[in-house]
Protein backbone atom coordinates (compact mmCIF):
# COMPACT_ATOMS: atom_id res chain seq x y z
CA UNK A 1 0.00 0.00 0.00
CA UNK A 2 1.11 3.55 -0.66
CA UNK A 3 0.68 6.11 2.09
CA UNK A 4 0.81 9.87 1.57
CA UNK A 5 0.95 12.88 3.85
CA UNK A 6 -2.56 13.89 4.88
CA UNK A 7 -4.10 10.41 4.66
CA UNK A 8 -6.37 9.38 7.53
CA UNK A 9 -5.66 5.79 8.61
CA UNK A 10 -7.22 3.32 11.05
CA UNK A 11 -5.00 1.34 13.46
CA UNK A 12 -5.49 -2.04 15.13
CA UNK A 13 -5.20 -0.72 18.68
CA UNK A 14 -7.00 2.26 20.13
CA UNK A 15 -5.20 5.28 21.53
CA UNK A 16 -5.81 5.86 25.28
CA UNK A 17 -8.19 8.70 24.33
CA UNK A 18 -10.39 6.14 22.51
CA UNK A 19 -9.66 7.01 18.87
CA UNK A 20 -8.40 4.62 16.18
CA UNK A 21 -8.06 7.30 13.50
CA UNK A 22 -4.71 8.96 12.78
CA UNK A 23 -3.48 11.52 10.23
CA UNK A 24 -0.14 10.86 8.55
CA UNK A 25 2.11 13.88 8.98
CA UNK A 26 5.41 12.43 7.71
CA UNK A 27 6.32 9.41 5.59
CA UNK A 28 9.81 8.00 5.16
CA UNK A 29 11.99 5.78 7.31
CA UNK A 30 9.67 6.78 10.17
CA UNK A 31 5.96 7.55 10.13
CA UNK A 32 4.70 10.53 12.11
CA UNK A 33 1.04 10.12 13.07
CA UNK A 34 -1.34 12.61 14.70
CA UNK A 35 -4.37 11.39 16.68
CA UNK A 36 -7.61 12.77 15.25
CA UNK A 37 -9.32 13.04 18.63
CA UNK A 38 -6.73 14.49 21.03
CA UNK A 39 -3.98 15.73 18.68
CA UNK A 40 -1.17 13.65 20.22
CA UNK A 41 1.75 13.10 17.82
CA UNK A 42 3.60 9.76 17.65
CA UNK A 43 6.67 8.75 15.64
CA UNK A 44 6.85 5.06 14.67
CA UNK A 45 9.40 3.09 12.70
CA UNK A 46 8.10 2.29 9.20
CA UNK A 47 7.95 -1.45 9.95
CA UNK A 48 5.86 -0.96 13.12
CA UNK A 49 3.59 1.61 11.49
CA UNK A 50 2.83 -0.69 8.54
CA UNK A 51 1.93 -3.49 10.97
CA UNK A 52 -0.32 -1.18 13.04
CA UNK A 53 -2.28 0.35 10.14
CA UNK A 54 -5.28 -1.68 9.00
CA UNK A 55 -6.74 0.55 6.26
CA UNK A 56 -6.91 4.03 4.77
CA UNK A 57 -10.14 5.80 5.77
CA UNK A 58 -9.63 8.94 3.67
CA UNK A 59 -7.08 9.82 1.00
CA UNK A 60 -5.43 13.24 1.08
Amino acid sequence: MEYNIGDIVRTKKTHPCGSKLWEIIRVGVDFKLKCQKCGHVVVLERYKALKAITKIEKKA
